[in-house]
C-alpha cells in the first residue's frame, strides 16, 4: 500500500474513532473524552490531508 493511501486510510480511521469518543464523551457526560475524541479526530483530519498530499505531490 502506497504511503499516500495508509495515511489517508489511517486519518479516516482515527477521524472516525475520534468521533465516536466525542459521542460517548457527550452522551457520558466526561468532558475530558470529549476532548479527546476531537483531539484525535482533528489529527485525523490533518493524517488524511497529508495523504492527499502526498499523492498530489507523487511521494
Amino acid at each position: 500500500m502506497e504511503s499516500s493511501t495508509k495515511d489517508q486510510a489511517e486519518g479516516k480511521f482515527h477521524e472516525v474513532k475520534g468521533k465516536l469518543k466525542e459521542v460517548a464523551g457527550k452522551l457520558s457526560n466526561e468532558p475530558e473524552l470529549e476532548a479527546e475524541g476531537k483531539d484525535e479526530k482533528i489529527a485525523g483530519k490533518v493524517q488524511e490531508k497529508i495523504g492527499q498530499v502526498k499523492k498530489v505531490v507523487g511521494k
